[in-house]
């Protein structure tokens, strides 16, 4: 997405051309001539390679296909216009400081530069992101600068930082790039050819079960799909979803969900277990006390995970002492091997160990934890509009998380 530089003087001319269904009269509201409005909807066609308009004696008219990405190339519009306005609202810019056409005047290489520096918080690293000199780069960035009167960047001793006004407006000039790749997606998919890309961003629940049944049922049904799962931390991840770099997000919910511009949905309750190996010492008793937890060392999630509260909460609320012996771990595949390696007890979905419990390989304590139900579901954006494609994914999950309860 990066590396995209839509001309976005060209899209607009698209978008009143749709809504005029007239060249001419285009022409005369974006201030382009007749010639270079046409050249322009004809550089979109062959990028696209498809037609957006029908040309006839009293008029154009946009085509099932044109109407599809006119969709994509709006809402890209709209998220550049808001970034602009979130932007003056943060640094409390009034309209007389600056042009009030802003959306207009800026181009979509000074946009992918304020992305790239956004990234990598230097210029010559965001240079070599986007495949242009540093120079070019430089000049595009303070070009946005100087048109939009915004202080955009400072210097740090680590190199550069966007101010927080610029932060905003580089979000929403990614969330416009995604809609439009997004365009591009569809346009192939309406030409028979489906090579939609799909971003899930996955916490440790969703990568047993879940994940792999949606995977092989969206891919069996459309193999030319691009799937791309990104394990990591829920703030790394949440961030990524935010920005557009991440289509949706698996795993336990937080309630109430961290932030607004998010929403979530619950596709099936999971309960927690305390699981150990096979033959651990623990599972020739007929119950279990805190005593006996407090002996044995622990794998526990990371601090502020969900489950780490409901560990936490287990010494706490009981008023017993806390395992002194941890170690904190989110990879399944760690988790297992230490179980298998030791006397240690973690605190987990039983669902996670499914595969592992079936092969006798590790078992649940006789514990009664209470009640430790919690949603696991789908986080996505609020503003986020799916292909087709992602929509019968998203239904993918909903029946395997379906299927668990």
């Amino acid at each position: 997405m990066i590396n995209m530089a839509p001309n976005l003087r060209h899209l607009r001319a698209f978008c009143v051309v749709a809504a005029h269904q007239s060249i001419s009269r285009a022409s005369e509201e974006v201030f382009l001539s007749q010639p270079a409005i046409t050249q322009a909807i004809a550089k979109l066609e062959q990028s696209l390679d498809v037609e957006l308009f029908t040309r006839r004696t009293d008029g154009v008219f946009i085509t099932d296909a044109g109407q599809l990405y006119l969709t994509r190339v709006e809402r890209a519009q709209e998220f550049i216009r808001t970034g602009i306005d979130e932007a003056r609202k943060m640094a409390q810019v009034r309209n007389g400081r600056s042009f009030a056409n802003l959306d207009q005047l800026v181009s979509g290489v000074q946009l992918r530069a304020l992305i790239a520096i956004a990234k990598t918080g230097n210029f010559s690293l965001a240079a070599r992101l986007v495949g242009i000199s540093q120079p070019s780069l430089y000049r595009a960035a303070r070009d946005l600068e100087r048109l939009s009167t915004l202080m955009l960047f400072r210097k740090t001793g680590q190199g550069i930082e966007l101010t927080p006004g610029a932060e905003i407006w580089a979000r929403y000039a990614q969330l416009a790039f995604a809609e439009l790749q997004q365009g591009q997606m569809e346009i192939r998919s309406y030409k028979g050819v489906d090579s939609s890309r799909i971003v899930i961003g996955t916490m440790p629940l969703a990568r047993t079960y879940i994940l792999p049944s949606a995977i092989t049922h969206i891919t069996r049904l459309r193999p030319n799909v691009e799937i791309s799962v990104i394990d990591g931390r829920y703030e790394d991840l949440l961030h990524g979803l935010r920005y557009s770099e991440i289509d949706i997000l698996i795993g336990a919910l937080r309630n109430p969900p961290p932030i607004d511009d998010v929403q979530e949905e619950a596709i099936f309750d999971d309960e927690l277990a305390l699981i150990v190996r096979a033959d651990h010492p623990l599972t020739r008793k007929e119950k279990v006390s805190m005593e006996d937890l407090t002996r044995y060392p622990w794998i526990t999630p990371r601090e502020g995970s969900p489950t780490r509260t409901i560990f936490e909460g287990l010494f706490t609320n009981r008023h017993s002492a806390r395992p002194k012996s941890i170690v904190e771990a989110s990879s399944l595949v760690l988790i297992r091997r230490l179980l298998m390696d030791s006397d240690r007890i973690t605190l987990i979905s039983s669902h996670q160990t499914r595969h592992e419990q079936e092969m006798g390989l590790l078992v649940p304590l006789p514990f009664d934890l209470g009640d430790t139900r919690r949603p696991i579901g789908l986080t996505t954006r609020r503003d986020w509009h799916p292909t087709a494609t992602q929509l019968e994914f998203l239904e993918a999950l909903r029946v395997a998380g379906r299927s668990l309860m």
